[in-house]
């Protein structure tokens, strides 16, 4: 109930909020480092401007972002991999990733998460129309069913899950997906990167939009460039292969490559 008072507001404090207050005390457990870059997403998105007019599709910035990652840990898939309470490495042939989407719930705004699976077997098409089927079904969910009876159980059991959750891979791809994707940008526009509190080995906060100057065979021109925080668990992967990864990734949306083009 809320209350009115001289010089604030109290209101209840949203019950959904505590996945937020325990995934953040879990994160603070790993060692994880933050890489800050940018994407030159100006090829990517006249192409995927081209192709929607010309074949009629809605295909969106994200299923064609997502499609690329597929394509960049398929290369090198220990960066989604995951230590067992034998410790070992668990390392999945298929990359399961957990996308925070803004969807609307009794007339209010609100996050929800979907795992979309086994992104690194689809096509940028395949995501598409799995994103649309969830933000217009996104209440009847899996994701969502569970997290409305979840965050109401008490805190020492939503940490007690947690704890065995992290001790098994299997679980954490079931639960939790193996990589996280979150956007910045939906909420706003201009330049700038999010820091995030992972619990994932690999997660990537996609910030800001902006146009600046960049160089293109050797002339300035005007380019659209996005922020992109590639955040990963040093406990499991070192900065080389991760290196190599953001590197691939880049290539791929820079290039703009839609699958049939």
């Amino acid at each position: 109930m809320k209350e009115e008072h001289d010089l604030f507001t109290v209101q209840p404090f949203p019950v959904e909020r505590q996945l937020m207050v325990d995934g953040g005390r879990m994160g603070r457990q790993k060692h994880t480092v933050h890489g800050l870059v940018e994407f030159d997403i100006t090829r990517a998105r006249e192409t995927l401007r081209e192709h929607n007019l010309r074949s009629g599709e809605n295909l969106s910035f994200s299923a064609f972002f997502l499609a690329c990652l597929g394509k960049a840990v398929e290369a090198d898939r220990q960066v989604h991999a995951y230590r067992d309470w034998r410790n070992r490495l668990i390392i999945f042939d298929e990359m399961d990733v957990n996308m925070l989407f803004e969807v609307e719930e009794n007339g209010a705004k609100t996050i929800r998460p979907h795992i979309l699976r086994r992104v690194n077997k689809m096509t940028a098409r395949e995501i598409q129309n799995e994103i649309t089927d969830f933000q217009s079904e996104h209440i009847a969910s899996p994701e969502s069913q569970f997290i409305r009876w979840f965050v109401r159980l008490p805190g020492f059991i939503r940490r007690l899950f947690f704890g065995v959750l992290f001790g098994n891979p299997r679980m954490i791809k079931q639960y939790y997906g193996t990589v996280l994707v979150t956007s910045l940008g939906m909420f706003g526009s201009g330049s700038g990167w999010g820091i995030p509190v992972p619990n994932h080995t690999l997660q990537l906060t996609l910030g800001g939009v902006a146009e600046k100057p960049g160089v293109v065979d050797h002339r300035i021109e005007v380019r659209t460039y996005m922020s992109v925080t590639v955040s990963f668990d040093h406990d499991i992967v070192d900065g080389a292969p991760v290196t190599r990864f953001i590197q691939r990734l880049k290539k791929l949306v820079e290039r703009g490559y839609v699958e049939g083009e």
